[in-house]
């Protein structure tokens, strides 16, 4: 693109030069050589110069929501600059003396002129950059929609996989003679879980009260694998339960810490799940890595970071420590983020 603007601005620079000298006209004692190329000079100094300054404030306030500050500040300085440039250049070449170029007359010719040239070029750069920055949001949008959509998915799949279910009807078959109360909840869990993700596979957010019922539930079905050896501990304000975050996250938070460590009766899984700060909601575990690991479906931190991407600039923070691994979580409030809109309520 960069090769493309030189070419059209070296090209367009004599030709709008051949414009501005028919435009401003000869004065006495002048030709039209002497006319285009002094209108040469000017035109290649104003275009060149716009270019810098519409340059400079497009690096210093790029985003769309800030065009109208970029606009104003760009209008500013090359206001400043056509003035300055036009009377300096006038009187380095000789074509107008000090006092000439302050008769009000003169100010304001030489200014409607360079401003009327200068507005024209202004103009197609920014259709250009707007045009760019569109076609660039577009494809941004489609590529983190693409990811949301390939994510929940994967995220269906691996919980509908024969696998888990095969592990859970397992661990029915064997409550039944043994305990039919236990077995009876179990089965209300089972279905919650799987009712949960069908009704919001295809939501970008749920509120966090529904997230947890669906955690507990799921945990439930996984403690019956883990009786005394997977523990969950969470202590969050019901105050927060009116915020919301992406679906599936926490329980693809606990699901990971399940699968990378060892959970046996020496080295029980100890989860927590808090809130911080009043921002993020936290999954915790103690650290105890497998030396193998379970085949990945790509439903980790990787496909949640890119959830929260796609929910507006939403980044999660990864903390590591020698004991603990923790996971935190940002809480959205729709109210204050309306730009972020549910699907499929």
């Amino acid at each position: 693109m960069k090769i493309k603007e030189i070419h059209i601005r070296w090209v367009g620079i004599p030709f709008l030069a051949l414009i501005m000298s028919m435009v401003y006209g000869l004065e006495q004692n002048e030709t039209w050589t002497q006319k285009f190329l002094v209108s040469l000079f000017f035109t290649a100094l104003f275009w060149n110069g716009a270019f810098l300054v519409f340059m400079y404030f497009r690096r210093r306030y790029p985003l769309i929501r800030q065009t109208p500050r970029r606009l104003i500040l760009t209008m500013l300085w090359l206001s400043l600059f056509l003035i300055v440039g036009d009377f300096g250049g006038c009187v380095a070449l000789g074509i107008k003396s000090i006092d000439q170029i302050t008769q009000p007359a003169i100010v304001f010719d030489h200014t409607l002129k360079n401003f009327m040239a200068a507005g024209t070029i202004g103009i197609l750069y920014e259709c250009v950059y707007f045009f760019e920055q569109w076609k660039h949001t577009i494809q941004v949008n489609e590529s983190l929609k693409n990811q949301q959509i390939r994510t929940q998915f994967e995220v269906l799949q691996n919980q509908m996989s024969p696998h888990f279910l095969f592990n859970s009807l397992n661990t029915l078959t064997a409550l039944i003679p043994e305990d039919s109360d236990i077995a009876v909840e179990f089965t209300q869990k089972l279905s919650e879980v799987y009712r949960y993700i069908l009704q919001n596979k295809e939501k970008e957010l749920v509120s966090l009260k529904d997230e947890m019922d669906f955690v507990e539930a799921y945990v439930f079905l996984l403690k019956m694998r883990y009786p005394e050896n997977l523990t969950l501990k969470t202590s969050i304000d019901q105050d927060y339960y009116g915020f919301y975050i992406a679906p599936l996250t926490i329980q693809m938070l606990v699901e990971n810490a399940i699968k990378h460590n060892t959970i046996s009766k020496t080295h029980p899984l100890h989860i927590s799940i808090y809130v911080e700060n009043g921002e993020s909601v936290v999954v915790k575990n103690n650290l105890q890595k497998k030396t193998v690991i379970e085949k990945s479906t790509k439903t980790g931190l990787a496909n949640i970071q890119k959830r929260y991407e796609y929910l507006g600039d939403k980044k999660i923070d990864i903390i590591t420590t020698a004991h603990n691994f923790m996971v935190a979580v940002p809480l959205i409030d729709v109210i204050h983020h309306k730009e972020i809109e549910l699907i499929s309520e």
